[in-house]
């Protein structure tokens, strides 16, 4: 067994290949823990230069109905209304803070319900409150 450090894109390649012929090693075994030392080794590699990050909230979101069979409506008590859900799952909203616990109760982190994503769209000033803010600089 020699096992190194992985430091370039062919010691991973290497790695992987070794990995592969090993892997039906039975635990215990020289070659399962020479596999098992491996597979720490790619992770960390991997880890460092293919990081992945956290879904958006609304991929969660998303992906959480879908494991679960979920619908649209069976989020309003969760978000609060179908007009609410509608503008969650679309980006138009972002979510509030009490989304955000009641979301935890599905068992979405709440490290990916908070991170800090492209705020929603601004909707327009009504028209009146423009005319307001020009005729105030004017």
């Amino acid at each position: 067994m020699h096992i190194k450090p992985i430091h370039t894109a062919a010691d991973h390649e290497a790695a992987l290949a070794r990995l592969d012929a090993i892997f039906d090693a039975a635990p215990g075994t020289p070659k399962g823990d020479e596999a098992e030392v491996l597979t720490l080794l790619i992770h960390h590699y991997e880890e460092k230069h293919f990081p992945v990050g956290l879904p958006s909230p609304v991929d969660a979101i998303r992906f959480r109905m879908d494991q679960q069979g979920l619908k649209p409506k069976d989020l309003v008590p969760y978000l609060g209304s179908p007009s609410k859900v509608s503008e969650v799952l679309s980006g138009r909203r972002r979510l509030s803070l009490t989304m955000i616990r009641n979301l935890i109760g599905l068992g979405i982190p709440a490290e990916v319900l908070v991170q800090d994503v492209k705020a929603a769209p601004k909707r327009p000033a009504p028209r009146r409150a423009v005319r307001k803010r020009h005729l105030a600089t004017a």
